[in-house]
């Protein structure tokens, strides 16, 4: 474990004393993906006997789970007893909660599980206090929400951000549109971006990293501007992509002119745990950035059942999911679906399978006879 972080912490030395420019970015490169190797070293040791970075044993329950991420005392249990009514205890020291405390939401028919994580630290992502536990944990989320003190620096949040993306945790953003393949012979093809610029990878980078990896064959095509980083992240290929809003607490202790500053912020909310303020915005934008789909049940000559629905995500909605998450054997009897709402041309309307559905459809599902 030493002999890794010496090693973290050597590259990241010389990465720091190297000046970013067109003659350096194939060795920046390769440093990079140094990095990223020694991290997930760190991640998962090889050896039997090294502790791999497991999270908390909670139970998934629900349609879908959001992390409360944040430093020590910056409110996450306050939030979580207001917003689910669980306790999760509260004092005014840092470091009151140990372990993972889960709760549920009920909100516009979908239950929410919310995990109030224990305060990360400087450096959790090398595996300082119970920092490994909290962000690979924080992974398994479909969200996270970043708790920030209005009363702190707001340079914790880029520290806050800094762990997450050494554990492989991408925020707000969507998996490089890069392809990448490896082939038997024939060295390394590179494809710049054939959609626009090409500013940050060339053949040399390209080869470089893929040295790293000992990859000495293989197509490396780019669908848009792609960093060096995004390359690293396709090849490593155990990154994920989740959403994240930013609660900021105690803004009932700030000025008029604080809160403005804060408004230049993407993705945040100004909230008080305590006071209870703007919790409902907090919810609501939560909801927007889960981007769910509520698709409810219509059995044959039944009204619809408008107070449980399914809860489905909006990247795998079709009729097919909804049957498949309704129970797996239907859609081996699937005949034809009757649809009402959005995304019905007529109502109802008989479709297939593959229909994509739209959220507050009612299905009727149609089985062969």
């Amino acid at each position: 474990m030493s002999d890794i972080m010496e090693k973290i912490a050597s590259i990241e030395l010389e990465m720091s004393r190297t000046q970013k420019n067109k003659a350096t970015a194939a060795h920046l490169g390769s440093l990079k993906a140094k990095l990223a190797k020694l991290r997930r070293d760190l991640i998962e040791p090889s050896g039997k006997s090294g502790p791999k970075g497991e999270g908390f044993d909670v139970t998934k329950t629900g349609d879908c789970r959001v992390g409360l991420v944040g430093f020590p005392s910056v409110g996450k249990s306050t939030l979580l007893n207001k917003l689910t009514g669980t306790f999760s205890e509260v004092a005014a020291y840092e470091f009151t909660t140990l372990t993972c405390i889960p709760g549920v939401i009920r909100y516009r028919g979908a239950k929410i599980q919310l995990l109030d994580l224990p305060g990360i630290i400087e450096g959790a992502k090398d595996g300082k206090g119970r920092g490994r536990q909290v962000i690979s944990t924080a992974r398994t989320c479909s969200l996270i929400v970043i708790t920030l003190d209005a009363l702190k620096p707001l340079t914790h949040k880029k520290l806050i951000e800094h762990e997450l993306f050494g554990m492989g945790i991408r925020l707000n953003k969507s998996p490089p549109k890069i392809t990448f393949k490896k082939k038997d012979r024939g060295g390394v093809a590179f494809t710049p971006n054939n959609n626009g610029d090409t500013t940050f990878l060339d053949e040399e980078t390209v080869t470089n990293i893929l040295k790293e990896y000992g990859i000495v064959n293989a197509d490396v095509k780019l669908h848009e501007d792609a960093t060096d980083e995004d390359l690293i992240d396709v090849i490593e290929g155990s990154r994920v992509y989740i959403p994240a809003v930013y609660a900021i607490n105690k803004v009932d202790q700030i000025t008029v002119e604080e809160l403005e500053l804060l408004d230049r912020m993407k993705h945040y909310v100004p909230i008080s745990a305590h006071k209870e303020w703007n919790l409902d915005g907090l919810l609501e934008t939560v909801w927007d950035y889960l981007d769910m789909v509520r698709v409810y049940t219509k059995p044959r000559g039944v009204t619809p059942d408008y107070e449980d629905p399914i809860i489905l995500p909006r990247k795998a909605c079709t009729v097919e999911d909804f049957c498949n998450r309704l129970h797996k054997g239907i859609i081996k009897n699937f005949k034809t679906a009757l649809v009402w709402g959005v995304s019905a041309k007529h109502r109802p309307q008989r479709v297939g399978k593959e229909h994509v559905l739209e959220d507050e459809d009612v299905v009727q599902i149609v089985k062969k006879m």
